[in-house]
């Protein structure tokens, strides 16, 4: 069970667009290995800072509207949503750090 919210083409705008405070997307698909890879440390993070911020995965296989809409051309990525609007990506699969490091950058600011 992931500690992410799932999110779709249908809600996007009303769970990140409108949400107030940071908002993290993993734009991913189940046949991805590095989306796999990554998903455990979003649950850890999405747990550690629960009342920072709102973690989201988005699958791009089934919400092709909204990954088209961001040009996500790789996963998995990554996006930061502040106040609905993005202030910041990573692409690929990284460390915790790289990614708790954007947490922090964007939590607290």
């Amino acid at each position: 069970m992931s500690n992410a919210t799932a999110v779709t083409d249908a809600d996007f705008e009303q769970e990140v667009e409108k949400h107030d405070g940071l908002t993290v997307v993993d734009f991913w698909a189940t046949w991805c290995g590095p989306c796999r890879m990554i998903a455990p440390i979003l649950d850890q993070l999405a747990v550690d800072y629960k009342d920072q911020v709102k973690v989201t995965k988005l699958d791009v296989d089934a919400n092709i509207k909204t990954a088209t809409k961001f040009n996500v051309r790789s996963i998995p990525m990554l996006l930061f949503f502040k106040d609905g609007k993005v202030v910041d990506q990573i692409v690929g699969a990284v460390p915790r750090q790289a990614i708790e490091a954007k947490f922090k950058q964007h939590a607290v600011a």
